[in-house]
């Protein structure tokens, strides 16, 4: 249960890290919400996720790989935003992995 509290605190932190610049350019409380929630579900699968491979990889795949959906959902609205959403995928991906290998082990 420990570590599944750990894992909230981590995917929590990395929510309000993905959602403080989007607050500050006034996007949708929708999208603030849906990324919100997105890391933190992430703080629950990526410490959990056992591929053998460095865990800043796997951070990075799992990230990426849960944001193309919203990147393809976003993508006929806002092109612009599809490489800031992938740096901070990838970012914040390798951050929630790193954490999750320090904390949860």
């Amino acid at each position: 249960m420990n570590n599944i509290l750990i894992a909230l605190g981590i995917g929590i932190i990395a929510g309000i890290i993905d959602v403080v610049p989007m607050i500050i350019q006034k996007l949708d409380k929708f999208a603030c919400i849906s990324a919100f929630v997105h890391w933190l579900v992430l703080g629950l699968i990526i410490p959990f996720v056992h591929w053998n491979m460095q865990p800043w990889l796997k951070g990075l795949i799992i990230a990426e790989l849960s944001a193309i959906p919203i990147m393809i959902m976003v993508y006929p609205q806002d092109k612009k935003s599809i490489l800031p959403m992938a740096i901070f995928s990838a970012v914040l991906g390798i951050g929630v992995a790193l954490a999750g290998a320090k904390f949860i082990g």
